[in-house]
């Protein structure tokens, strides 16, 4: 048997394969000649692209930008948006007096006040405050802050009528529109054992009333009839060193609260008056983390408070507590012989706010920050 090589049938340009080097450079020409077609290709490829340009209508083309512009656009806003907040920091300081009503409801135009402010738009600033806290503390026991300052929008709008918070809403706290005295024992019956010591103190300022018609220090609030004072010791979360200086034993006492909420905004200590024939327009408070506790000091007959339409009336050495972010309004319908009503207000945390986010919340809502 004799054995005889086959021959190939195709046409081979290339060499032996018995030849390393002559093979290597035979399969290099080859990837060149391949490379050489692909880069024909791409150019093709390209030209086709750059007339198929070239040919279309340009009212598409404008369109096609405008989309491009309108989605990148759209791409920056998402990527920093920030909660929508019904009131911006700079709303929250130092109260002015009232001086008109709107919509039926007590409002003040002072830009400072923080319940009579309201501004829409991105709540940035709370937004970063909740942040700067979490970043020298802890994001610990900080959830409904959070949940609250995130869907301020949505909280505000979707309450009932009977309850509008015109600032802040904190979710998940219980409510009703008047406290039982126990919610606050320590300080209620503090407040209570020092009756006689804040009334002293009132008649003493009230004497300046016979020399002239507004004395200094007392703020006169805009009412649909009647008159309407007050004067403050604290007002929204700022001392009035003026004031406290001529209630010494007043102030001092507001020191031995253990709820009283001082350097917060939403913190308040004031006398309030109201001559007879007085009637305060029906309004809200600005928010839901405290509640308002008023000491009776001269409580005549034909006075009420209505919270949430439930009437209540003050008694003379007793507390009486509720949340003023329910519509509220007070009235004096006595006559003028048994002389104004006069309770001592003093604004104290909601007893189901937490130690660490009362924390938080006087570091958010600081006065001037």
């Amino acid at each position: 048997m004799v054995w005889v090589p086959l021959r190939t049938t195709r046409t081979d340009r290339r060499a032996p394969l018995c030849a390393p080097t002559t093979r290597s450079t035979t399969m290099s020409l080859e990837w060149l000649m391949d490379w050489s077609w692909s880069l024909d290709g791409l150019r093709d490829f390209i030209a086709t692209g750059i007339q198929s340009f070239r040919d279309c209508d340009a009212t598409a083309l404008a369109a096609v930008a405008c989309l491009l512009v309108l989605f990148v656009w759209y791409c920056y806003h998402v990527g920093r948006e920030q909660p929508r907040a019904y009131a911006t920091v700079n709303a929250l300081m130092q109260s002015a007096e009232a001086n008109g009503v709107q919509n039926g409801y007590v409002y003040c135009h002072s830009p400072e006040c923080v319940r009579c402010t309201h501004h829409d738009g991105l709540n940035q600033k709370l937004y970063h405050n909740l942040q700067e806290y979490a970043k020298r503390y802890s994001w610990s026991g900080m959830g409904r802050i959070h949940k609250g300052i995130r869907e301020q929008g949505r909280y505000l709008n979707s309450r009932p009528s009977i309850q509008k918070p015109e600032v802040f809403f904190l979710p998940d706290l219980p409510t009703m529109p008047y406290f039982s005295r126990d919610a606050q024992k320590h300080d209620v019956e503090l407040l209570e054992r020092n009756f006689q010591t804040i009334l002293c103190e009132f008649e003493t300022l009230y004497k300046a009333f016979s020399n002239c018609s507004l004395p200094q220090g007392w703020k006169m609030n805009s009412t649909p009839s009647g008159e309407w004072f007050t004067f403050y010791l604290v007002n929204q979360g700022m001392c009035v060193p003026r004031n406290c200086r001529r209630c010494p034993r007043t102030y001092r006492l507001l020191g031995s609260l253990r709820t009283c909420i001082g350097n917060n905004v939403f913190g308040n200590a004031c006398i309030s008056v109201l001559s007879p024939g007085t009637v305060i327009a029906e309004h809200y408070g600005p928010t839901n983390i405290r509640i308002r506790c008023h000491l009776g000091l001269k409580t005549p007959s034909n006075c009420e408070l209505v919270v949430g339409g439930e009437p209540q009336c003050w008694a003379e050495g007793r507390c009486l507590l509720f949340d003023d972010s329910f519509l509220h309004t007070a009235f004096h319908e006595g006559p003028p012989e048994e002389g104004p009503r006069v309770v001592f207000m003093v604004d104290l945390w909601h007893p189901n706010v937490a130690a660490a986010e009362r924390q938080a919340l006087d570091f958010i809502f600081a006065p001037g920050r």
